[in-house]
């Protein structure tokens, strides 16, 4: 008699890239899982926690590099518990930070497959502070803003206008080909002297980083040539990694 096939969704998050910075829960999730489909930011060396019988499926989308469409990605979540049982989708960073997972969970449930979430250590938090940069501090930066600096229409968000006028600490991800327009929504505002970091591959070996103003990080960014995946960081923080200088530009550049 076959196998009962009882389908099933989790989602775990996979952390910032560093694989040391998977959850516990996480690495449960994918020693039992049937099929795992995985991300582009995803470390592979996390699937050496995946059972040698199980198929790991790459659906990585990178800026401008969609190996499948979201939609087609949540077809294959339910083809995947449906033929195999168990799905670990094993997302970068947080499944609920600009992940779409929400999306691909809502998509499961709707197909009558169970679902379970593992969070992750989020890129936006852990990739600064591993840079010594604090999100807050008490008497420079109360809160902080996570945003993404594209929208699904290909524009920078609006929301950036708001975070420029605030003193609070600005986290954007996948913005940094958008800098320039970034900066200048600062500009709008008196806000050339602010402090900016922006970290291309953080937590990874190749990690490196740029530190200006929002007056210089656009030369900044085409001197060195930093690319995504990169995490701008926009607040008087900045001026808090060990690095910097108050009164010029810094360059701090990471060696691999």
């Amino acid at each position: 008699m076959p196998e009962m096939i009882n389908p099933k969704l989790t989602l775990v998050g996979a952390g910032p890239g560093d694989p040391e910075l998977i959850t516990l829960k996480g690495i449960k999730a994918l020693r039992e899982a049937d099929v795992v489909l995985y991300d582009a930011l995803v470390s592979k060396e996390l699937l050496d926690y995946v059972p040698e019988d199980v198929p790991t499926i790459y659906v990585g989308k990178r800026a401008g590099q969609h190996e499948l469409l979201q939609e087609q990605i949540n077809e294959l979540i339910v083809h995947s518990a449906f033929t195999y049982g168990h799905v670990v989708r094993l997302k970068g960073g947080d499944p609920f930070v600009f992940g779409r997972g929400h999306e691909e969970m809502g998509y499961a449930q709707a197909n009558g497959i169970e679902v379970s979430l593992v969070p992750g250590i989020s890129s936006s938090i852990a990739v600064p502070e591993l840079q010594h940069i604090p999100l807050t501090r008490r008497g420079v930066s109360e809160s902080f803003w996570v945003l993404t600096g594209t929208t699904r229409k290909g524009e920078v968000s609006k929301d950036i206008e708001l975070a420029a006028q605030s003193e609070a600490t600005a986290i954007i991800l996948m913005g940094v080909h958008k800098i320039a327009q970034i900066a200048a929504v600062y500009q709008q505002f008196g806000r050339g002297q602010l402090p900016v970091a922006i970290i291309q591959n953080g937590t990874m070996p190749n990690e490196r980083m740029v530190i200006g103003e929002i007056d210089t990080i656009t030369n900044l960014v085409e001197r060195d040539k930093i690319k995504a995946p990169a995490i701008i960081v926009i607040g008087e923080v900045v001026r808090e990694h060990p690095a910097a200088k108050l009164s010029e530009i810094v360059r701090v550049e990471i060696a691999a």
